[in-house]
């Protein structure tokens, strides 16, 4: 039987304790398997967290473009909803501001619709045209022009233009269909006449020696290009229908203004006067503002504007229209040499 030696196996468990464990040490090869699995693990959630931000970006995306075109929807179906059959009397204000031309606000398909709009109302005592423009379209005038006989003899509701600014030319064309012209005495009014413009680079190609290499079928195609000389059987054509419509011209504003017009040899030269003169030309009848017609001529103090103007949203469809035309016409273009 043997004798246990305390001190000696309490030396020898202490030793077993303080050793190092084999289980509890990494080797470097379990390291960098560890490391390898955690970067693993943060690129897979980092992708995961990229795919859903784009996600949600193109999500965000398709919303605000649908609430665009919900909101230009809105408004081009919610624009120009003038209160109709407003039964307290009242003024209609139609406005004529700026070039007279297709496209404008002071196009004919506006202002026609206005004036339609404004006399059909069983409110309205009469229409006043507030005008503020230098000019524009004979076409575009012509039809307003048309339009204010047509109203007036079917609705027996008077109408007045009140000039502001200017009343020039096609400006003036539509106020002569008028019962009257009421201006400011500092107003710019007539200039009945017709231009055409442009430039001619002839003699500058020559000097630079260009020259222009211009195919047409049928030898008055190209009469108005800037590059190639003009003929004077070409000026004489153009010279003769601008005459015609100056014809046109003077027609409707004798027709407008009838006796109260003081025919001079310069009246219909494409000369203009002060509101002042053109009163006392006969091309207007009389000093006033739009306030003052409304209530002593009318008879009506509330104005009610039944004018139509481009919303914003129409502005934007219009131009991103625009913008794909011109794309697919230069495109057309450049297919083909003949136009």
């Amino acid at each position: 039987m043997s004798t246990e030696h305390p001190e000696s196996f309490g030396a020898s468990a202490t030793s077993l304790e303080s050793g190092p464990h084999p289980a509890s040490a990494a080797s470097p090869s379990q390291a960098a398997s560890a490391w390898e699995r955690q970067m693993l693990s943060d690129l897979v959630q980092a992708n995961l967290k990229e795919q859903q931000a784009a996600r949600r970006w193109k999500m965000g995306l398709r919303l605000a473009w649908l609430l665009f075109w919900v909101v230009v929807l809105w408004q081009i179906f919610s624009h120009n909803q003038t209160a109709t059959n407003i039964t307290t009397p009242h003024t209609a204000l139609v406005n004529i501001k700026g070039e007279i031309a297709d496209g404008s606000d002071a196009s004919a398909e506006n202002v026609v619709a206005a004036m339609r709009a404004a006399l059909e109302d069983t409110g309205s005592q009469g229409l006043i045209l507030l005008i503020n423009s230098p000019g524009g379209s004979p076409v575009q005038a012509g039809i307003i022009n048309d339009e204010i006989v047509r109203l007036k003899a079917l609705h027996k509701k008077p109408i007045y233009a009140v000039v502001e600014e200017s009343c020039a030319s096609a400006a003036y064309y539509i106020a002569a269909a008028t019962d009257k012209i009421y201006v400011d005495k500092a107003s710019i009014v007539g200039s009945i006449g017709v231009l055409m413009d442009g430039f001619g680079f002839t003699g500058l190609m020559d000097k630079l020696g260009v020259e222009r290499r211009l195919m047409t079928a049928g030898e008055n195609k190209g009469f108005l290009d800037p590059f190639s000389p003009q003929t004077d059987a070409q000026r004489k054509h153009a010279q003769t229908m601008l005459n015609h419509i100056h014809g046109q011209f003077i027609a409707v504003v004798k027709k407008g203004r009838g006796d109260r017009l003081k025919e001079t040899p310069d009246m219909f030269s494409g000369l203009f006067w002060t509101g002042q003169q053109a009163v006392e030309l006969g091309l207007a009848d009389e000093l006033g503002s739009l306030d003052q017609v409304a209530r002593d001529v009318v008879k009506a103090e509330e104005l009610v504007d039944y004018s139509r103007r481009d919303n914003v949203a129409e502005r934007l469809v219009k131009r991103f229209g625009a913008a794909m035309g011109e794309g697919a016409w230069r495109a057309m273009r450049a297919s083909s040499p003949i136009r």
